[in-house]
């Protein structure tokens, strides 16, 4: 930035009112309409900014260092970004690389950028954020008061913090805007603030940072802030110093006041608020106009700056392992007994391995079409549905013992003479052979809590270097 002014990313000013930046899709893997990324690209964005990872799909992947979503699809839609990106001379930013934002998942995404920039016979400045953190760097926070439980989760202890297999912080807008100072091509960032690779740029630029963190919100998950809503879809913003228009760029989606503003209130335990490193969005003077059919402006959020900066700790530890056995049940003289049956055969299982008990390893029924889903919270426990799908859920120190006690189980309730049983041939009807699915390493997480930093910088070294052809 020169006195104000945005530059691109070689310092040059630029002349403009408004910036806009490019989502092509909800995360990068879950593919775009080719015809939407070229709509967005004939606007001139000034960034194309994209989530990779989230917490959604649980603490195996950064426990296990895997990509929860797929290579090939991951390094079919970073090819056409890539290249758009050094084709129009604007960065490419990439946020949680790999899917949860690790060291392992950071290279995962790089080896991908390299291979694709060398098919394409080009070469690019890429910045790389890290954002994993020391167990004895944590511990040390843990003893200086400096940890917070985030929600409801278990007070921190050292014991939780050396089990972790990987532990991340959660990087603000800050280090995106220090590789950005780096003018990089492209910035793969490990764990990340969902809207900062997209409010990065805006607030580099001088535009507001409350503007710029809203509108990223809501289009880090491309399209699923329009109707019909998709993941797999773009979505462009366009902000200003008074607001920002969100349009989808398929002719087929559009935004309306209701989409925008239910995305707004996506993830959130308060509507009023969103907290984030650094702040809290204040949406309670939020406007949401319909400028046309397809498109809505966003005005009025403003920016609460937090009296400590903070930035959200992620890890995870394995705890066992899982066996599962899928099951269906459609016996109108048993679905009204399920939970005595169950758990008596719960009984007989530890009946049957004195040698172990219930805090060694967990036996678990998960009934869908009754209340899998909600569990205790379920208002409509009191009908009988007809059919019952049934997960058996074990987990175990070891894999064999997880396998035993699940085997143990199925066979068990397979075979139980409730009261009022008319049929010998067996309780439960199984959808494959074998019926019994060994899942491997379970993972928990161990760290979900807030540390107070004195600097959003220092802990996300960035590193720029020269990939693809040399």
């Amino acid at each position: 930035m020169i006195d104000g002014q945005a530059c691109n990313q070689w310092g040059v000013p630029i002349l403009t009112t408004h910036i806009t930046i490019l989502s092509p899709t909800a995360i990068l893997g879950y593919g775009f309409p080719e015809a939407s990324f070229q709509e967005g690209l004939s606007r001139r964005p000034n960034a194309i900014a994209v989530d990779a990872g989230s917490t959604d799909p649980g603490p195996y992947y950064l426990g296990a260092g895997q990509s929860f979503t797929n290579r090939d699809a991951v390094k079919r839609d970073l090819a056409p970004i890539i290249a758009a990106g050094l084709h129009l001379s604007i960065p490419v930013l990439i946020g949680t690389a790999g899917g949860a934002g690790a060291a392992t998942h950071l290279r995962w995404c790089l080896d991908i950028v390299q291979e694709v920039l060398c098919q394409a016979n080009r070469s690019a400045r890429v910045a790389r954020i890290a954002a994993d953190q020391s167990a004895d760097d944590i511990i040390k926070a843990l003893t200086d008061g400096r940890i917070s439980p985030l929600g409801p989760v278990e007070p921190l202890t050292e014991k939780d913090i050396n089990d972790s297999t990987c532990i991340v912080a959660q990087m603000g807008v800050e280090p995106v805007i220090e590789a950005l100072n780096q003018r990089p091509d492209i910035i793969v960032a490990g764990r990340c603030y969902d809207p900062a690779v997209f409010a990065a740029v805006p607030i580099k630029a001088g535009y507001p940072e409350a503007l710029a963190f809203h509108m990223g919100k809501i289009l880090e998950c491309a399209a699923i802030a329009a109707v019909p809503g998709s993941g797999a879809d773009c979505m462009l913003g366009t902000l200003d110093h008074e607001g920002f228009v969100l349009e989808a760029l398929n002719p087929d989606r559009r935004c309306t006041v209701a989409s925008v503003a239910a995305h707004t209130l996506y993830e959130k335990s308060d509507p009023r608020y969103l907290p984030g490193p650094g702040g809290v969005l204040d949406l309670t003077s939020c406007r949401f106009e319909q400028i046309d059919q397809r498109r809505v402006r966003v005005m009025g959020t403003q920016l609460i700056p937090s009296e400590h900066y903070t930035v959200k700790l992620e890890g995870a530890k394995p705890i066992g392992f899982r066996t599962i056995a899928l099951a269906g049940i459609r016996a109108p003289d048993l679905i009204p007994q399920l939970d005595q049956v169950l758990e008596d055969v719960r009984k007989i299982v530890f009946q049957n391995f004195e040698s172990i008990d219930e805090t060694e390893v967990s036996v678990m029924f998960h009934c869908y079409g009754r209340d899998a889903v909600m569990g205790k919270l379920e208002p409509l426990r009191h009908l009988v549905p007809h059919e019952i799908g049934l997960v058996i859920e074990v987990v175990a120190e070891t894999q064999e013992l997880a396998d035993t006690i699940c085997s143990f189980a199925r066979s068990t309730l397979l075979h139980f003479g409730y009261p009022g049983r008319q049929s010998t041939a067996g309780n439960l009807a199984f959808p494959y052979s074998p019926s019994d699915i060994s899942h491997g390493v379970v993972y928990e997480f161990s760290l979900y809590h807030l540390m107070d930093v004195d600097d959003p910088v220092s802990l996300f070294p960035v590193t720029v270097s020269l990939m693809g052809l040399e």
